[in-house]
């Protein structure tokens, strides 16, 4: 009596055929194995997101009565949400979205754009002096190599500015994807007065500040119509580097006066003279 349908009885009666299909399979496994795809860092998709909102002075009970109550409410409307976490504390909110598993990667970025639409609309009704909110959603990036630059002899200003060069040189190369540069901070003009000076020019300290500020303002000016052409008129006098802070000529009391009299200007950049900036960040 003939049973079923043996393997291992076939296999023996063909076997030039099963040395044949053996031969075929160890071949294709070689090839296939050469042309495997290979990723030091696979990619991945992160269905997370960080919102941050800031409002100084305000009490944990504002922040989260005025401010993440009325994000959460309209972040709930966010498609594939899964879990919203908030935290609140004096001045500072953080809100942590998380989508579902189940989300495609292709609607992850659709999502957080509808993420930041939606907070859009409401930021008009958020509390006057909320700074934000602010997102994060890039947790997936890999940073490949990292570099610093230091610069002895050479001013802040020129480091930085070598810095800012070799980043653009870093973006052509192939396979990056993005380049930041960590260290980096802003340039900044310290104004040192002189109390003495100022009890003797009886010059408020107010009246100094607001007249920095409105050298350097920026407003429109008008526009001067000619037949042939429109021609933008601008106001002159805008400073430009620490000399013509220093040569500002301010007025109070009925007298004129510079600046650089009674206060000693010296920029940032002067003091600090290393710095260290610029990773690369490869996907």
């Amino acid at each position: 009596m003939k049973g079923g349908f043996n393997l291992s009885r076939w296999a023996l009666e063909h076997i030039p055929l099963i040395r044949y299909l053996m031969v075929v399979l160890l071949l294709g496994g070689v090839l296939s194995y050469s042309r495997l795809g290979q990723d030091e860092d696979p990619p991945f998709t992160f269905r997370a997101m960080v919102v941050r909102a800031y409002w100084p002075g305000a009490t944990s009970l504002q922040m989260a009565d005025q401010v993440t109550d009325k994000l959460e409410k309209k972040l709930q409307e966010t498609p594939f949400i899964d879990r919203i976490s908030s935290y609140s504390k004096p001045g500072e909110t953080l809100i942590i979205l998380n989508l579902r598993e189940s989300t495609p990667p292709r609607e992850v970025q659709n999502a957080w754009y509808q993420v930041r639409k939606k907070i859009g609309d409401i930021r008009g009704t958020l509390p006057g002096g909320v700074s934000g909110p602010f997102f994060n959603d890039e947790f997936g990036d890999t940073f490949g190599s990292i570099f610093a630059l230091s610069g002895d002899g050479f001013t802040y200003a020129e480091v930085k500015d070598y810095a800012d060069f070799v980043r653009q040189q870093l973006l052509k190369v192939p396979s990056v994807s993005k380049v930041e540069q960590y260290g980096v901070q802003d340039e900044k003009i310290y104004i040192e007065f002189s109390h003495k000076r100022f009890s003797q020019l009886g010059v408020p300290f107010e009246t100094v500040v607001a007249q920095i500020n409105a050298q350097n303002a920026v407003e429109s000016t008008g526009v001067l119509v000619t037949p042939s052409d429109n021609l933008q008129v601008r106001v002159s006098g805008a400073l430009h580097s620490v000399a013509d802070l220093e040569n500002l000529q301010l007025r109070a009391n009925g007298s004129n006066f510079r600046l650089g009299d009674f206060a000693t200007v010296g920029a940032a950049s002067a003091i600090r003279r290393r710095t260290r900036c610029a990773s690369t960040a490869t996907k």
